[in-house]
């Protein structure tokens, strides 16, 4: 049987490319749709009967669906459906294939995407009345809160001799007697993140010992020419960058033109190559909610390894509400697709408290598994010193003066 048909689901296995007996080459996914029924007695609606499908796109089809989609996208089919039987030995079955006639981004899904914003802000202010851990306790989240720090400096007077000092800081963050008295052998921060210009004298000191992040993309503003923003990307990851903060363009998402963010995050991921791209949303320009659940999914979908709240520039920068909704994100697609991604908040984490908050966030949304520096950052320059005056206090009983404990 072969008749036309049109398919929407979400990609099951990265697109493969091999060759056929003539030479001539094949893409091909397995495409998953499920049915959506709604459950009389829980008044819901459930996932029902799920059918599976091998698409195929060939010539110039593949190439651009081998480059543009990935595990975990959702798209939609047009082709010619060919139903056939086969066995192999004691096996059989039925197999159904689509060779596509065209294949596309099913974004406008997105659209749908919808944040009940009194809800999110009863859980935000939930999380941010009750009580918090408490001494041991509190001394080891904060330990894991300095692990999960990304020790920033993105200022315009910034020298290759504050940044030595920064990573000097970021190999040692903490007294060697307070290392002592936490029983502590080793601790470093996740990451440092600098400019550009900084990356150089950066790895001078840390000599692959911590990830370097730099800020890319025409940051904070991202307005300058794609070409522009791809080539500084190249430069930084060729300058010992193993991670890129990218700045997305937030028109894309005040306008819906989610396409053009979606290709723009593909263009910053293969850019990148091997480097860890972090996609900044800038989430206090973006206005809604809404918008921000929008641009985490297309981000994630492009291949963001981590989403991040803000530049820190903006006039709102990274919130319990604004996690909420891109945590919840995260988790959503991870469990659609099986990829896990990471969040970074950024802007305003400068008290131990709030580094708290977003750990609490965290562990209650997503797991202890997403409390790891692989999948959790905080983007702080000012944080380091209040969680080193906490600690102190815990081990002295005594507060010292934030002067002892100046940053870089």
């Amino acid at each position: 049987m072969q008749d036309l048909i049109t398919v929407r689901g979400f990609v099951a296995t990265d697109p493969a490319t091999r060759h056929t007996a003539s030479g001539a080459a094949v893409t091909g996914f397995r495409l998953a749709t499920t049915e959506r029924r709604f459950d009389r007695e829980t008044a819901e609606w459930v996932d029902a009967h799920t059918n599976w499908y091998s698409i195929s796109a060939f010539g110039q089809l593949g190439s651009n669906t081998a480059q543009s989609v990935k595990k975990g996208n959702p798209v939609i089919v047009t082709g010619r459906l060919r139903v056939r039987d086969w066995s192999s030995g004691e096996r059989s079955g039925t197999s159904v294939d689509v060779v596509a006639d065209a294949v596309g981004l099913d974004l406008g899904w997105v659209n749908s995407l919808k944040v009940n914003r009194n809800a999110a802000d009863r859980r935000a202010a939930s999380l941010a009345n009750r009580r918090t851990v408490k001494k041991e306790y509190q001394a080891a989240w904060l330990v894991r809160a300095i692990e999960c720090m990304d020790l920033t400096t993105l200022s315009g007077d910034d020298t290759p001799g504050r940044v030595e000092r920064l990573c000097r800081k970021a190999m040692r963050p903490l007294r060697a007697d307070l290392m002592q008295a936490l029983g502590l052998e080793s601790l470093q921060t996740g990451a440092v993140c600098v400019y550009h210009e900084m990356i150089q004298p950066a790895a001078k000191i840390i000599q692959g010992r911590l990830p370097i992040a730099a800020v890319s993309t025409a940051f904070p503003a991202g307005l300058s020419s794609m070409e522009t923003k791809v080539r500084e990307i190249e430069l930084s990851v060729a300058a010992g960058a193993t991670e890129i903060d990218i700045v997305i363009t937030r028109q894309h998402v005040l306008t819906g033109n989610w396409q053009a963010l979606y290709d723009e995050m593909l263009a910053y991921r293969q850019a990148c190559g091997d480097a860890h791209v972090k996609a900044i949303l800038a989430t206090g320009d973006l206005v809604t909610l809404d918008n921000v659940a929008k641009a985490s999914w297309v981000c994630m979908m492009a291949g963001a390894d981590f989403i991040k709240t803000s530049t820190g520039k903006e006039g709102v920068n990274a919130t319990i509400p604004v996690s909420l909704v891109m945590v919840r994100a995260i988790r959503e697609y991870y469990e659609r697709t099986g990829f896990k991604v990471g969040y970074k908040p950024a802007g305003g984490v400068s008290t131990a408290k709030s580094a708290l908050q977003y750990l609490t966030v965290m562990k209650e949304e997503l797991g202890n598994e997403w409390l790891q520096p692989h999948l959790f950052r905080i983007g702080a320059s000012s944080l380091l010193t209040d969680i080193e005056r906490q600690l102190e206090h815990y081990v002295t009983g005594a507060y010292s003066a934030a002067h002892r404990h100046a940053q870089p």
